[in-house]
């Protein structure tokens, strides 16, 4: 996964391999509690505006903190949100590990944002976070992620709808251009997340209830 099991000759070279799955490993639990500061919660206290896990949708997100606070409020929270993920990938690729390790990287930063120890496990939506970490990862996937959602925002006026879209197809278009199955399953296993987080759009899409982007 991480190095060439041929390798493996000496008690030398097990040592190196143990130490480095066991950086790897503080690396991940690193990465789950930067996933776990809630952006939207901190801004909004910071700015005395309300409480965005009371207030509106009540989640801790760019789009409900768009509701409260504003366009450039919302911008520092989608920010900052999405540095959470690229942060810790950006890490673990300078510690010089592979593709496999960058997605899970990025997976554990992402169930921090949506199961954020600090604030008792109620967090985000996850889009923004998994974004930034799929720029860190491979800046052409994270590319069309944002290229794609901004079209379907542009056109159909929903911003969640926009969001599932663009993540529905993220796993195709990483395996296109990775060709890493391996890497693709964790990038699926984060899509399906992201569409439980949107459970609620979800419904509200069906009964076409849901919020169009104002202009």
């Amino acid at each position: 996964m991480f190095f060439d099991l041929n390798e493996l000759c000496t008690g030398r070279q097990l040592g190196e391999i143990f130490e480095m799955v066991d950086s790897y490993f503080w690396l991940l639990i690193v990465s789950y509690l930067i996933g776990s500061i809630s952006s939207a919660v901190i801004i909004c206290k910071a700015l005395g505006l309300p409480d965005p896990r009371t207030q509106g949708s009540k989640n801790p997100g760019a789009t409900n903190v768009l509701r409260l606070g504003g366009k450039k409020t919302a911008a520092f929270v989608l920010l900052f949100d999405g540095l959470k993920g690229a942060f810790p990938v950006f890490i673990v690729d300078y510690h010089g590990f592979g593709l496999i390790a960058l997605t899970l990287t990025a997976l554990c930063a992402f169930l921090g944002h949506i199961f954020p120890v600090f604030f008792r496990f109620r967090g985000g939506k996850g889009v923004a976070t998994y974004l930034g970490g799929l720029i860190a990862i491979n800046f052409l996937a994270g590319l069309i992620f944002s290229l794609i959602w901004l079209l379907v925002a542009k056109v159909l006026k929903i911003s969640s709808l926009a969001a599932l879209i663009a993540t529905a197809l993220s796993p195709f278009y990483f395996y296109l251009i990775t060709g890493d199955l391996k890497s693709t399953l964790i990038i699926g296993l984060i899509s399906l997340l992201i569409f439980y987080t949107h459970r609620g759009n979800i419904k509200r899409l069906i009964n076409k209830d849901e919020d169009v982007i104002q202009s």
